[in-house]
């Protein structure tokens, strides 16, 4: 399926309500979406279901998956399902609407096979680089065809050091120099006026976008994996 299409139905295409997840500390919505040439299923976040968080501001977790997306595709990693922030048509007001991934529930990052964590090392340098404070093991998905695809990115791109994650695993070790190219290359993106700086700054705080670019830094400079921190939880709850 195209990608622009998806993200054009995304954005402005009709969408009906089909169902609720009913797992999760937010409201969470099934929806169908269709535009030019497109139909499928997409994930409905809206920012009036967001419960209030004393760490990050109010109705702003919808546009945090938003970012995440961006973030990835600005990397060419294509790691995190096309995602929007739909601001009008939608059923229960602005929220995120992300396309529904087609995935085994049993699958996931505690079950994953060795040949399933090919990419690993691009989970671990992304979720370092964006702050995601809530990796769970449940939140790595295999589509039906076998690609790796990263979900629930609202706990994001706090300014402070918030990471919690279940891997650890690549602690201490280097980052393979082809992902530092990468990073190395989204640093001038994130300079003010540039693309991807422009894209973010409806998302984000000027804070946290030069958080994110100081953390792209600052793993540009150690190019090794951190260890999980000592003075503070480093693992997610629940794990999966």
């Amino acid at each position: 399926m195209n990608k622009e299409r998806i993200l054009s139905a995304l954005t402005a295409g009709k969408l009906r309500l089909e169902g609720q997840f009913i797992y999760g500390s937010n409201y969470t919505f099934m929806v169908a979406c269709q535009g030019k040439g497109v139909s499928f299923t997409a994930v409905y976040k809206p920012m009036q279901g967001e419960r209030p968080l004393w760490d990050f501001p109010e109705q702003s977790l919808g546009k945090r998956e938003t970012a995440a997306f961006l973030v990835s595709e600005a990397l060419g990693w294509h790691l995190v399902p096309p995602t929007v922030f739909r601001a009008r048509g939608a059923p229960m007001g602005p929220g995120s609407l992300q396309i529904y991934i087609e995935h085994d529930p049993e699958i996931h990052y505690f079950t994953f096979k060795e040949e399933d964590k090919a990419h690993i090392p691009h989970v671990v340098l992304f979720d370092l680089l964006i702050n995601n404070a809530d990796r769970k093991s449940g939140h790595l998905l295999l589509s039906t065809e076998g690609s790796l695809w990263l979900i629930d990115h609202g706990l994001c791109f706090h300014a402070e050091d918030k990471l919690r994650t279940v891997i650890w695993e690549l602690a201490g070790e280097p980052v393979p120099p082809a992902l530092l190219a990468d990073l190395q290359a989204l640093l001038p993106t994130l300079d003010a006026g540039a693309q991807l700086f422009q894209d973010l700054v409806p998302l984000l705080l000027p804070i946290e976008i030069n958080a994110l670019q100081n953390r792209a830094k600052a793993l540009l400079e150690t190019g090794v994996f951190p260890n999980p921190p000592e003075d503070r939880r480093a693992y997610p709850w629940p794990l999966i």
